[in-house]
């Protein structure tokens, strides 16, 4: 699944765009595209994993999910993995195997825009409240609910973790002041970093446990496991990085 960096590459991608208006619509979407039609597109926002396409009254959300992907200007991928495709006169772009929906205004103003790790808004503050909230959530969940850390998916997850030393099924109530704070910390520093990264085009150079088998610091054997409610692959070394429970 596409994490918050990767949505903002796209957000760059399309970026060319806002100003242009539809000249067509199209795509198995369930939802009526005539009301697009003529629109002019006035702005695209982001907010974690998500893409908001904003037409005035209304947006197009995007959601990539697993095998979510896009293209611009060439449909690359058949018909029926096609979800949406708006036309802008000369230029056009294709959204394929992703959740797609229309919501209106109000929808856009029910968003916490402060829970994004990589948006201007984000407020470290709001995210440690809803943490000490949560005392008994593990801190791999914690780092993966969207309420929380808006934009973290399983890489940054685990990279984080292992940037502060704490394994994935430790509780967030047990984890001291300090090791709270690096967590929400790092979990937006770690982000820019991919972002960085994934625009060199050397993310994976840069993993430090996820997927690999040995750990950077001690060479011991790196723990894989599925961790959490979720059941997501972590990797995490026993060693280097402390069980709080």
């Amino acid at each position: 699944m596409p994490e918050g960096p990767s949505i903002l590459i796209m957000k760059e991608n399309l970026q060319h765009f806002v100003g242009k208006t539809v000249t067509e619509a199209s795509g198995n979407a369930q939802f009526d595209k005539d009301p697009l039609i003529g629109r002019t597109l006035i702005e695209i926002r982001t907010f974690g994993k998500q893409t908001y396409l904003v037409f005035g009254e209304y947006a197009v959300r995007i959601h990539l999910l697993m095998f979510g992907s896009y293209s611009v200007d060439e449909q690359t991928k058949p018909d029926k993995s096609l979800r949406l495709s708006l036309q802008f006169h000369t230029e056009s772009m294709y959204f394929y195997t992703c959740s797609v929906k229309l919501v209106d205004k109000n929808f856009l103003e029910s968003i916490d825009w402060e829970a994004d790790v990589m948006s201007e808004a984000w407020s470290p503050e709001k995210a440690e409240q809803k943490l000490k909230a949560r005392p008994e959530m593990m801190v791999c969940d914690a780092l993966m609910n969207q309420d929380i850390f808006s934009g973290v998916g399983n890489i940054i997850k685990n990279e984080v973790l292992f940037r502060i030393g704490v394994q994935p099924e430790s509780l967030v109530g047990k984890l001291p002041a300090k090791k709270r704070k690096e967590l929400i910390k790092e979990a937006r520093n770690y982000s820019f970093d991919f972002l960085e990264w994934k625009k060199a085009f050397v993310l994976k150079k840069h993993w430090l446990v996820h997927t690999k088998t040995t750990c950077p610091e001690c060479g011991q054997k790196l723990v894989k496991k599925q961790t959490g409610l979720g059941k997501r692959r972590s990797f995490y070394c026993e060693k280097d990085q402390k069980l709080y429970v």
